[in-house]
């Protein structure tokens, strides 16, 4: 039995690698583990093909301390399983984010999710198709990005478990809200060790672009006490964040962050000063949302902080509608397929943030164009 649940352990540092060794022995997780003939699942956060430096996705050299680690200890059964969000291929992520060399260098199997068959789950009484994969493991260990995310304010261990479902299960997941089906499947998928990537998080957006440096892992055994964690490093309170609280309440681990033990191996030089949580929100007020996907949405929100920063942001003429909730419907303006039957609609599932910004940009013009000739657009 574990008797570290309640336990945060956090080390500071450079040499990524090294941390992850350090950290890992503290921990004792062998020894949690037991028998090496168990099958270990890692699972860490490649959302999309981009480097972990953009803030994004976990870095090799912790999956790779990891590995090294669990050989070193004579666990030889280990599988890397992860899928990459809607409208980005996993594969693409594995070769873009180092983890296909990775795989091969340590003779690891890699998993492709999005390929992979899925079994439905009664989830504490909420049925979820969740990849076999996931179920097909005696030891699961998370390595999630420590991040922000633009629909549900921060993301970590809980929400890390998405990538193990089909991609359109993850579509059904933003048609019924995300919180609730995200605090279910801590009930159908168990996470036995969470080791954080909180190296260079971007703090604001899931797709990263905005990396704080932080130098930092941490590690834990309870995932809704490591989010509630989270929460409070990002200085929301749990209730913010309402998944956490529904895991909780369905038995998956505490929701107190006052319950964690919070254990630093060593002390950091200097202060990280978090950037203004309210950035996400002050952009979001140009978006009507309705049940749209992370990455549709992920990819919005960057590309209005782009166009704020150019100061064209400010008395947007129209609400930008995004989501599922748009099918069939007629409007205005909106972004993705989800939206084609607007007057004005970029399509795409989902469009890329640069694609978006450039679409509004001239959405603009054509409107100024307009008002200049006198006529409506």
């Amino acid at each position: 039995m574990n008797n570290k649940k309640n336990e945060i352990l956090v080390i500071y540092g450079e040499e990524y690698v090294k941390m992850t060794l350090q950290l890992l022995e503290e921990a004792g997780l062998a020894g949690q583990i037991g028998d090496r003939k168990k099958r270990i699942g890692i699972k860490p956060n490649l959302v999309s093909p981009v480097p972990a430096s953009e803030g994004a996705t976990t870095h090799t050299e912790v999956v790779e301390g990891l590995i090294l680690y669990l050989q070193d200890h004579g666990f030889r059964n280990l599988a890397i399983m992860e899928g990459s969000w809607v409208g980005d291929r996993t594969e693409h992520a594995f070769s873009a984010c180092g983890y296909r060399e990775l795989a091969g260098k340590y003779h690891v199997e890699l998993i492709d999710a999005q390929k992979e068959q899925s079994v439905t789950v009664d989830c504490a009484g909420m049925e979820l198709h969740i990849c076999a994969c996931a179920l097909d493991v005696d030891f699961m260990i998370n390595v999630p990005v420590m991040k922000g995310h633009c629909q549900t304010h921060i993301t970590c261990a809980l929400k890390n478990m998405k990538g193990l479902l089909p991609n359109s299960e993850k579509r059904r997941f933003h048609s019924m809200g995300l919180h609730k089906p995200i605090g279910h499947l801590a009930a159908g998928i168990r996470q036995d060790f969470i080791l954080v990537d909180s190296i260079c998080p971007d703090l604001s957006f899931e797709d990263g672009g905005n990396p704080t440096v932080m130098n930092r892992l941490f590690a834990a055994w309870d995932p809704v006490l490591c989010d509630a964690y989270v929460c409070s490093l990002f200085q929301y309170q749990t209730k913010e964040v309402p998944y956490i609280g529904i895991a909780e309440a369905l038995g998956a681990g505490s929701a107190d962050p006052a319950q964690a033990a919070v254990r630093e191996l060593n002390h950091p030089g200097g202060k990280v000063n978090f950037p203004d949580r309210t950035k996400v929100m002050k952009l979001a007020e140009t978006v009507e949302e309705v049940d749209s996907c992370s990455a549709c949405y992920g990819y919005l929100i960057p590309a209005l902080d782009m166009l704020d920063q150019e100061g064209l942001l400010e008395g947007f003429p129209e609400k930008i509608c995004i989501g599922q909730g748009y099918k069939g419907r007629v409007g205005v303006l909106g972004i993705g397929n989800c939206t084609k039957e607007f007057t004005c609609s970029l399509k795409g599932c989902p469009p890329t943030e640069t694609e978006i910004y450039e679409f509004l940009k001239e959405y603009l013009r054509s409107r100024e164009r307009c008002c200049e000739d006198g006529q409506g657009i």
